[in-house]
């Protein structure tokens, strides 16, 4: 039975990461209570390869053809349907079509909620801005980093509310134990995600440069799509490598499991992230994991995680840990079973569902 309101998720970027498999998610998990409506931009990864699953899914899919981030497109087909859906929610995961979006949803009384996946840098108070957010219901934060930069960042309309909803796992282990004790030989180290700066991709190449020169054996594994204007400088650091042949790159791959239920250690020095769905994820399927110390990573070792946390934008340090990281997993096997228990009750639907209809009208 649906208790909420239509439900709109709108995600337009162009992109194939987190935030787009996250707003495809998002559109799963509310189908129970909502009808629910996915609107992306026509030709982007989110139409091309999952267009035809949320549909078969129940889910609504709806496109938006449009070159710029302030368009008419967006104001007219966007306006277009809200109304032919009796949209009453909308869940927006992004920041460049606000502006678009703003002038879309004037006049309309829809519940807007704008859902916050990212650490943000630049202050958007200027008057523009505070007009555009004026409108917006409730910032969603997916971890208590993120709220604080909504804060410091996004100017607050006079009815706006803030709070944090944590992300629920993308893929939940079937059972506490679906990994052997034994690591692999040789070692498994693995990296998911987009493949761009800012995801420390070339710290993690530079830091298995302890594990060449104390003879460990391994293979690091990194997965996901290379945004084309890193593509030079990722390249470059991977090959000139004295031990390139071990650095694997499949590419963007839909079934993750195989890598996480295969692999000892995922390294993730990443500059900022919010909540990484890979690290959580990696957490749940009990890996050892390693981070820089910023952003939303302490938020976790305060949640109760174990994992190993290097200075924050220290390579020297990241090899220490990832040293560390080894002889633990060498000693103690994985999986980390408390990180699984933990993950499995912190990142559940269940309760991310709970928390969504709370503000769903």
């Amino acid at each position: 039975m649906k208790t909420k309101g239509n439900t709109a998720v709108i995600c337009l970027s162009p992109f194939h990461g987190g935030m787009e498999l996250d707003a495809l998610r998002i559109a799963k998990l509310l189908r129970d209570i909502s009808d629910v409506t996915l609107i992306a931009k026509q030709g982007s990864p989110l139409d091309l390869n999952y267009h035809t699953e949320a549909k078969s899914d129940g889910i609504n899919f709806e496109t938006i053809r449009f070159n710029l981030f302030f368009s008419p497109s967006i104001i007219k087909n966007a306006r277009r349907i809200i109304k032919e859906k009796k949209i009453k929610n909308v869940i927006f995961f992004g920041a460049s079509e606000m502006r678009s979006l703003y002038f879309a949803f004037m006049g309309l009384n829809i519940n807007l909620i704008v859902r916050h996946g990212t650490t943000k840098s630049t202050p958007k108070k200027d008057f523009f801005h505070r007009l555009i957010y004026s409108r917006v219901n409730w910032h969603i934060a997916i971890c208590e980093h993120l709220k604080s930069n909504v804060y410091k960042i996004i100017p607050m309309g006079k009815n706006t509310q803030v709070r944090v909803i944590y992300s629920s796992l993308r893929h939940i282990p079937e059972t506490i134990s679906e990994r052997e004790l034994t690591p692999s030989s040789p070692l498994q180290l693995l990296y998911i995600g987009r493949i761009a700066d800012g995801k420390g991709l070339i710290d993690a190449i530079k830091a298995c440069e302890i594990l060449h020169s104390n003879e460990i054996a391994f293979d690091f594994n990194c997965v996901g799509d290379i945004d084309p204007n890193f593509n030079e400088l990722f390249m470059s650091a991977v090959f000139s490598a004295p031990y390139k042949e071990h650095i694997k790159l499949p590419g963007f791959c839909s079934d993750v499991v195989k890598y996480l239920k295969a692999s000892d250690i995922f390294i993730f020095p990443s500059k900022g992230e919010g909540l990484s769905n890979s690290f959580i994820e990696a957490l749940s399927y009990g890996l050892t994991c390693i981070s820089y110390d910023n952003t939303s990573f302490p938020e976790l070792k305060e949640l109760g995680f174990d994992f190993f946390i290097a200075k924050d934008q220290d390579l020297d340090d990241l090899k220490v840990k990832l040293q560390d990281a080894v002889a633990f997993t060498q000693s103690n096997g994985i999986p980390i079973n408390k990180n699984i228990v933990l993950a499995q009750k912190i990142f559940s639907p269940a309760r991310e569902l709970n928390d969504f209809s709370g503000i769903l009208q």
